[in-house]
């Protein structure tokens, strides 16, 4: 599988890029529309979007992807938030361009899409409908965890005895996983075990 980190939008969160027979991507968040224009230099369709949560930075580019034929997707709980002022695109001054959400789903549900396995791991506490995705040896941790960082509590949504617990679930995965946030540059479970000070 190739993974394609690209940053997007105005916070230039990351968006990856996920391929593992050079034509069909999967993307896993969408914060502009750098995603799409990389996708097509590198001859590859985007068949579907998975959000990691429903803030402005990560969805930005979704109706732009949503309009070249991708379907989007989130969990069942970031479904009721993402089209409200939860999305911090208004308290920013970003306008959100308006997308549908096509499917949802839920805590340990497996997507099997392109010759990928994604399983789904529910991280609320940053938001409330938090998703963090296991690929194989990779894991995608949106806004719950960073290198020797968590996410923020503060907006609305937040909740840090959530995110605590949702960290902890995440540092009892295997060591080895390559963490790749929504900000920043990639980690290991093991280095966050050792070094993250909010665990």
């Amino acid at each position: 599988m190739k993974i394609y980190t690209v940053p997007a939008g105005v916070l230039r969160s990351n968006a990856y890029l996920l391929t593992e027979n050079d034509k069909d991507a999967v993307l896993i968040d969408c914060g502009g529309l750098e995603p799409l224009r990389f996708a097509e230099e590198k001859g590859l369709t985007i068949r579907e979007v998975l959000l990691t949560h429903g803030h402005f930075d990560h969805i930005g580019g979704c109706r732009a992807a949503q309009l070249a034929g991708a379907r989007i997707g989130c969990s069942e709980t970031a479904s009721g938030l993402i089209f409200t002022s939860e999305n911090l695109g208004r308290t920013m001054g970003v306008q959100i361009p308006s997308f549908s959400i096509d499917f949802t789903f839920r805590d340990g549900e497996t997507l099997d899409r392109y010759g990928m396995r994604f399983v789904v791991i529910a991280t609320p506490g940053h938001t409330p409908g938090g998703v963090c995705f296991r690929c194989g040896g990779d894991l995608f941790t949106g806004d719950t965890l960073f290198l020797e960082s968590v996410g923020r509590t503060d907006f609305p949504g937040g909740d840090a005895s959530l995110l605590r617990e949702s960290v902890r679930k995440l540092l009892a995965l295997p060591e080895d996983l390559t963490v790749h946030p929504g900000h920043g540059g990639p980690t290991t479970i093991g280095h966050e075990r050792k070094y993250n000070p909010y665990v």
